[in-house]
C-alpha cells in the first residue's frame, strides 16, 4: 500500500500540462553587466561616482563604487538604472519631459525606487530593453550620463 501511494504521488508531480502559456525574454548577462560597470567606472575613476547595472527585472547585477563616493551614490546609481529600465528611457530625457510638461511629474511617484535624475540609461538589444546602467555622484547629471555611456559603448563593442 505504501509503495503504491508513493508511486501515485510521484506521478502526480510529473504530469505533463499542455498549453502552458510562456514568454521568452532576453536579459543582460552577469558578464555583460560587470563589463559595462567596469567600463563606466574606468571612465570616471577617482571622481567619487558609483555605477549600478540591473537586469530586465530591475534586479541589481553589478555595483561598483569609487573609494571617494558618498554613501548616497550606491542608492542613486541603482535607482537611476531601475528608472531607466522601468520607464524605458534615459533618465535625463525623462527629466526634460517633466520640466516641459509638469502634468507628468507623477512619474516620479510611481514607487519609491523611481529617481528622476540624469545618469540612467536603458540597455537595448534588438529594440528590447534587456537591462539598464545608472551612475550617481557627479556634480551634474550629464557627467553621470557620460560615464554611463562609456559602459554602453563597451557592450556595443565600440571600446
Amino acid at each position: 500500500m505504501k509503495k503504491w501511494l508513493l508511486g501515485l504521488l510521484g506521478v502526480a508531480f510529473f504530469v505533463n500540462v499542455e498549453a502552458v502559456e510562456t514568454v521568452e525574454q532576453k536579459t543582460i548577462t552577469l558578464a555583460g553587466a560587470i563589463k559595462a560597470a567596469q567600463a563606466a567606472q574606468r571612465a570616471c575613476q577617482g571622481k567619487g561616482y558609483a555605477v549600478a547595472v540591473v537586469d530586465r527585472s530591475g534586479q541589481l547585477l553589478a555595483l561598483l563604487r569609487d573609494e571617494q563616493a558618498g554613501p548616497h551614490t550606491i542608492d542613486s546609481s541603482w535607482r537611476k538604472a531601475y528608472t531607466a529600465l522601468t520607464l524605458r528611457h534615459p533618465t535625463h530625457k525623462l527629466v526634460e519631459r517633466v520640466v516641459k510638461d509638469p502634468k507628468i511629474q507623477a512619474l516620479g511617484d510611481m514607487n519609491e525606487k523611481i529617481l528622476l535624475l540624469g545618469g540612467g540609461l536603458p540597455i537595448v538589444e534588438a529594440r528590447e530593453v534587456v537591462g539598464a546602467i545608472g551612475v550617481g555622484g557627479a556634480p551634474g547629471a550629464m557627467l553621470d550620463v557620460a560615464c554611463a555611456r562609456a559602459g554602453l559603448r563597451v557592450l556595443r563593442g565600440r571600446d
